[in-house]
């Protein structure tokens, strides 16, 4: 079978490899054309576009790039239309991927969508457009089934990729790392700023301002793998902070505490039982745009999935050298760890255990043969 297979950032990457690992076990004739990055890319197939070429976070920076994005667009299409895939896979990446769904499902092409738009943190209303485009939706939140009920529309939910991912990576030798990475024997207070250019800019700053008041600590910055070295390096002026590229999962494996950007890595982090602090800073237009169409108690996905604070979270003018002291000692107080560990553990209780690649491409396995 053909799969095109369309997934926009490093997380869409990840959850994007280990379904075309799962498709390969179920079908092993699986040939893939898909847009992501390199983990996808890792698994084989044809590359047609790096999600870093078309990285846009935030309204303002989107209006920005229309004129790029439309390109895209028009190609893709006619991408698909050459390939004639058997199945369309969108992954997350709405922006992009719902117009890219209501152009193939009118050309006669089969849609399935992996890991729904967030339509229940804003603007319901494209719901109609996913009904009406979307053949198959399987969701990795709890709540996104029930959401979607209430238009009734059936979607399936599959679990959180996230637990296998986590699950089935290699332990970490915590003294070779260290001596690896030049890290000292203190705890590492890990620092997850984004992914994105727009978003280190607006979240490093603030968080490498609590260096000096923690010299027990060693701060490590998670190097994103679409931004180079040279980007960070402005940012690093004490020589009590560390710089790690493209090892997220190895750092929080043998971190104490985080600071992290709001997404994805909230949850990452969770998973991996570190105590965090979530922040979130964007530019002033996208805030206030933001502000009117979310609808959400929460932005961080942990908080989100067991309906309660279980950890702090602190938004644009919240997000402040101040108070983002106050939150993280809090985080090393030994009490509220203790709190946050127990919620930690509920939380993947929720997420429905380990296969949700595996039982997400059985289901779009048998979805083409039917």
């Amino acid at each position: 079978m053909k799969y095109y297979i369309i997934a926009g950032e490093a997380s869409g990457d990840l959850h994007g490899s280990n379904l075309m690992k799962a498709l390969q076990k179920e079908d092993v004739n699986a040939h893939f054309r898909f847009w992501g990055g390199d983990l996808m890319l890792a698994v084989g197939g044809t590359l047609v576009k790096h999600y870093k070429e078309r990285a846009f976070m935030g309204f303002a920076e989107v209006v920005m790039n229309l004129s790029a994005i439309f390109k895209d667009i028009s190609f893709c299409k006619s991408d698909i239309e050459n390939y004639k895939p058997d199945v369309i896979i969108f992954i997350d990446n709405s922006g992009f991927n719902l117009r890219i769904a209501k152009w193939a499902k009118q050309a006669g092409f089969k849609t399935n969508y992996y890991i729904s738009p967030q339509v229940w943190a804003s603007r319901a209303k494209r719901v109609k457009d996913i009904k009406r485009d979307i053949d198959a939706m399987y969701v990795i939140l709890p709540f996104v089934e029930d959401f979607y009920k209430k238009y009734d529309y059936k979607v399936t939910f599959v679990g959180h990729p996230l637990i296998d991912a986590i699950a089935n990576r290699d332990q970490v030798d915590e003294y070779k790392f260290r001596a690896e990475n030049e890290l000292s024997s203190k705890p590492i207070i890990a620092l997850l700023p984004g992914s994105r250019k727009q978003e280190i800019t607006n979240m490093l700053s603030v968080m490498l301002s609590l260096v000096d008041e923690y010299t027990n600590y060693q701060f490590v910055i998670a190097g994103a793998p679409s931004q180079e070295y040279s980007f960070y390096e402005p940012f690093i002026k004490s020589s009590n902070v560390k710089f790690i590229s493209n090892k997220t999962y190895d750092l929080l494996s043998i971190s104490y505490a985080a600071l992290v950007t709001s997404g994805t890595a909230t949850l990452e982090t969770a998973l991996f039982k570190i105590p965090q602090v979530v922040c979130y800073k964007g530019s002033a237009i996208s805030y206030q745009i933001a502000k009117r169409i979310v609808t959400l108690k929460y932005i961080s996905l942990v908080n989100l999935i067991m309906d309660k604070e279980v950890v702090t979270e602190l938004i644009q003018n919240n997000f402040n050298k101040k108070r983002l002291k106050l939150e993280l000692d809090k985080i090393l107080n030994t009490e509220e760890r203790s709190k946050i560990f127990i919620n930690y553990y509920e939380l993947e209780k929720a997420l429905g255990g380990k296969g949700a690649s595996e039982k997400t491409a059985k289901l779009i396995y048998k979805s083409i043969k039917a």
